[in-house]
């Protein structure tokens, strides 16, 4: 085959999986290799990956990852990234930093605005200007204020992993992979230790680029619906300058081990999580390097394990009752993969046992056979998932990316594990057949390997206080160690880089970066179908769109139907409807009957204020799908959880108290912010005070709670979780929501008939809800590195009407005031302004924040940026572009019918929507002022949170005589 654009191609094949050509080509100048996928998906994908394997934990990828973002030779602006962001339509800009590569994705509806995000990352990556101050910024700096101020050290990358290295999932993560690659990057830190960073050079980190970030190291992709030859005219433009170079940079194999091992290390914990049941434990496996129908196989063994709490491995360690939440699973992503199973919430003494439990569980399974119904149940989840291809809010094209480099990254073919036809259609074989097939996976992969590492993770409540005394040690002392001349080079450096930081990029070289056009903007909403009508008193939604025979089937239960007290009950009460079993089936058999009949059925809450501001709307919605020959079974099993799910099984509630509780004290690091703006906005709605009852510290402290009720009085818990199935399942207050084409809507709706007609009918009128205003301050103490800060107000009640142009505002402070005063002077990982168009609430919030008292300031300073920010029409126009962007977000079918039924709810018409997105469109100076006068009003009256260490809140707020203080930790 002929050469285009400086391509050889390899191979062309149709990959019915991926709805896709699939070309693969290597350029011939340069050896980059390229996967092209021609499809009709309009949510177009391009990717640059390069292997990037450390060979130490300074974090030199992570830190590399973040610097060539910072400007590049046809972008010399400090921040290309947030200036793209901030005027484009894109449905995904980010990038990722592994274990063994990095990757730079990007992906957009719009084909201009896809061309120009693949102009910037490209040079982006291949000619970056990476100068001393951006290495500085992003990764770490030794900073002084003057020749008398105590040294500290800041970094962006820094101040991030400094937050992981304070969450125990991520510590117990991070000395597992470890603990099994003692010999291979794997073994190593991408991400950055924080005592290593520091070690980091400037120099290093010039010479990692120029090493690992050419073509020759390159995996190009693309995926869409946009010309397939222009593909190819493109990169050629961009790789013919480069020669070739050897670009060895792969990851070795591990040796394996010739016994298996044991570790034991410490999390830095708060006083409350340092009695004897907070410790972690794990079992830790490395597999052999697979081909992709082994990988396939243990990835379906994987749910068979533990996909499910009914799964037989997760089921036995819960049952042992010798741990709070169950953990691990595989790790696919490795050239090498990993599997491991332990529990959370665990006395370190019974570490032992709950490694003789997985041991025993594994050989009992391999050596009794795994029942037939178990495997048959995970095959049919499994290929469901396969063929349904939903993949949320982010692009199938990317998962699509991410599957192929599994494969690709090894040099090997990547599109074998795309192509699951046949890999899936050998295991049913075998299955069909009545081979022993997982059965043999367990003893070949994990009972037979002696490569198995049992790590042992334990609380220490003064390992924070330790971290932070040593690092201040090691601050002080080379202070101490400094001379004249060292100290005022530090100041001068401090000085210099804050003022780079403050000086505005030149207008003309904001220019260069290509942005779309207000007119390039649709003048109109695109509208999702929705036929709203009523079926046996029971309200019905109707969304017509082609779902490729999924029928998708949305069950809402009024929540505001409910007294107060029973509101923190009801995300535990949607999982007991699914996870405790119904009438004489236990929940081991009603799993097994929705994974063997179903795509899956799951309780989530959802709330929001209305359209008027007025009251809140609340629900718990049973979410199910399945193929259309399926439907009648999916009903019958929903009907079953409504009426006769098993909500008196004391037991299994209690363990379904436990997991909870556990995984809402792992979220609280990762997710602080999260909280921070739950606990924020509580105050200010009801539907936020629902949600943060549901959700939030209060849904914490709840469970706790229940937990010890569970255990010394458990008839006021049945009993509350009784009046909450009267009380819901109600099919005068119950809404139906359904996405399908119009085929599937006429053969459901009389299977949905008999459905809603066998229901109770019993309406309760809507509970009176109130909530208080909350402390003007509250710290939040939890045993961290770094803070959550938070500072909002109700603009409603200080009398601001917001409109469509309000989220323009917000756009243009997230991408300039706040991303250059809190991430970039300040080196917090990142920082908003979130604005709820409906509740009116307003929340500045901060992420993995060094110093929150400089953050407040700048939140309180935001006005006044607004009052004096002088808006050109072309910087105004990128503020419209990139909103315009949020709201026509790209949606698969089942989240278009979700929209459509969250705009019903909230009163959100399409007339609304519409004048909303005109008011964007027409935004303007007059509208940054406006909110500047509501911005004042937050500084003068606003509510402050601030989740993070006690010292770090203490300083923050020490002239505040009005401060609440909870430990959370």
């Amino acid at each position: 085959m002929t050469a285009v654009h400086g391509f050889e191609p390899l191979r062309e094949e149709r990959i019915a999986e991926a709805s896709s050509v699939a070309r693969f080509y290597r350029h011939a100048r340069t050896g980059a290799e390229l996967l092209s996928l021609a499809n009709d998906d309009e949510n177009k994908v391009f990717a640059v990956t390069f292997r990037t394997p450390p060979t130490d934990s300074t974090g030199v990828a992570h830190i590399l990852e973040h610097s060539v973002l910072c400007g590049s030779r046809k972008y010399p602006v400090r921040k290309p990234f947030v200036e793209l962001k901030k005027g484009s339509l894109n449905t995904f800009l980010n990038a990722f930093t592994l274990p063994d590569m990095t990757c730079y994705p990007v992906a957009s509806q719009n084909l201009q605005d896809f061309y120009n995000l693949i102009d910037v990352y490209l040079d982006a990556v291949l000619h970056p200007l990476i100068d001393r101050h951006t290495f500085e910024q992003e990764g770490w700096h030794y900073e002084l204020d003057s020749g008398l101020a105590p040294l500290t050290c800041k970094g962006v990358v820094f101040n991030e992993m400094k937050g992981n290295y304070s969450s125990p999932d991520y510590m117990l993560e991070r000395v597992s992979q470890a603990s099994l690659f003692p010999d291979t990057p794997y073994g190593l830190d991408s991400g950055g230790d924080p005592l290593r960073i520091p070690d980091l050079t400037y120099q290093q980190l010039k010479a990692f680029h120029q090493r690992h970030y050419h073509p020759s190291n390159a995996r190009l992709y693309f995926y869409g619906d946009d010309d397939p030859t222009e593909r190819l005219r493109l990169l050629d433009s961009w790789l013919a300058p480069f020669d070739a170079i050897q670009a060895g940079s792969g990851v070795g194999l591990q040796r394996k081990f010739a016994a298996p091992g044991r570790i034991a290390d410490t999390y830095a914990a708060g006083a409350d999580d340092a009695g004897p049941n907070k410790a972690m434990v794990t079992i830790n496996w490395m597999l052999d390097e697979v081909d992709v129908t082994l990988d396939l196989a243990l990835t379906i063994l994987d749910y068979i394990l533990a996909g499910t709490p009914a799964s037989p491995l997760h089921k036995a360690l819960i049952d042992s009752g010798l741990g709070e939440a169950y953990t691990g699973g595989l790790r696919s992503h490795l050239r090498q993969p990993t599997y491991s199973a332990g529990l959370k919430g665990i006395d370190p003494a019974a570490a032992e046992r709950i490694e003789a439990l997985v041991l025993d569980t594994l050989r009992g399974l391999a050596g009794n056979g795994i029942d037939r119904p178990i495997v048959e149940a995970a095959m049919n989840s499994s290929e469901f998932a396969l063929r349904e291809r939903n993949t949320g809010s982010f692009p199938r094209g990317l998962a699509v990316l991410f599957t192929a480099l599994r494969s690709w990254l090894d040099g090997h073919d990547p599109l074998a594990p795309i192509a699951f036809e046949a890999p899936l259609g050998a295991i049913k074989a075998r299955v069909l057949a009545g081979d022993r097939y997982f059965e043999s996976l367990i003893g070949r992969h994990l009972i037979d390997n002696a490569h198995r590492i049992t790590v042992l993770l334990r609380p220490d409540p003064g390992q924070g206080e330790r971290e932070t005394a040593q690092e201040r040690y090691r601050l002080d002392a080379l202070r101490a160690a400094m001379g004249a001349a060292d100290i005022d080079a530090v100041v001068e450096t401090t000085s210099t880089l804050r003022t780079l930081q403050q000086t505005p990029d030149p207008p003309e070289a904001l220019a260069r970066i290509p942005t779309l056009r207000l007119g390039d903007l649709p003048a109109r909403n695109k509208v999702i179908p929705r036929i709203v009508g009523e079926i046996e008193g029971t309200q019905t939604l109707y969304h017509d769109l082609a779902t490729n025979g999924v029928v998708y089937l949305d069950i809402c239960l009024d929540v505001h139907r409910l007294e107060p007290d029973l509101v923190p009950y009801v995300p535990l009460f949607g999982r007991a409807l699914l996870e405790t079993g119904v009438g004489t089936q236990d929940f081991v058999e009603l799993s097994r009957r929705i994974d063997q009949s179903t795509g899956g059925i799951y309780a989530a809450p959802w709330t929001s204020a209305m359209r008027d501001g007025s009251a809140a709307t609340a629900w718990l919605v049973l979410r199910g799908k399945a193929v259309a020959d399926q439907t009648g079974e999916l009903l019958a099993i929903l009907a079953d959880v409504l009426t006769s799910s098993r909500l008196d099984d004391r037991e299994r509630f209690r363990q379904l108290v436990n997991e909870a509780k556990a995984s809402l004290e792992a979220s609280l690091l990762p997710a602080g912010t999260g909280f921070v703006d739950l606990r924020l906005r509580a105050g200010f709605h009801e539907a936020h005070w629902a949600d943060e009852q549901m959700k939030g510290i209060s849904q914490l402290f709840f469970l706790r709670g229940l937990a010890r009720q569970v255990e010394t009085d458990w008839a006021p818990v049945r009993a509350a979780l009784e009046r909450i199935r009267r009380t819901l399942v109600d099919r005068a207050t119950m809404i139906c929501n359904v996405t399908t084409d119009a085929a599937g809507i006429r053969r459901l709706e009389p299977q949905l008939a008999g459905f809603i007609g066998a229901l109770p009918l019993a309406p309760v009128p809507p509970a009176r809800w109130s909530f208080g205003d909350g402390p003007r301050i509250e710290g939040l103490t939890i045993p961290a590195a770094v803070n959550y800060v938070g500072k909002g107000a109700d603009l409603r009640r200080l009398g601001f009407r917001p409109n469509g142009a309000s989220w323009v505002v917000t756009n243009h402070l997230n991408t300039t005031w706040l991303w250059d005063k809190v991430r970039v002077e300040g080196g917090a990982y990142g920082a908003s302004c979130q604005f709820d168009q409906h509740s009116g609430s307003l929340a500045f919030l901060s992420y993995r924040d060094p110093n929150p008292q400089a953050t407040l300031d700048a939140f309180d300073k935001s006005a006044g940026f607004l009052r004096a920010v002088e808006l050109d029409d072309a910087e105004l126009s990128r503020s419209i572009i990139g909103t315009i962007g949020s709201v026509d977000s790209y949606q698969l079918p089942d989240a278009k019918g979700w929209t459509s039924l969250a705009n019903h709810l909230i009163g959100d018409t399409d007339e609304v929507l519409q004048r909303r997105r005109e008011d964007i469109l027409s935004a303007g100076a007059a509208d940054f002022r406006r909110f500047a006068e509501a911005l004042d009003e937050v500084a003068a009256h606003g509510r402050v949170v601030v989740l993070g260490s006690g010292q770090a809140i203490a300083a923050a707020t020490a002239e505040r005589a009005d401060v609440e203080m909870t430990r959370v930790l």
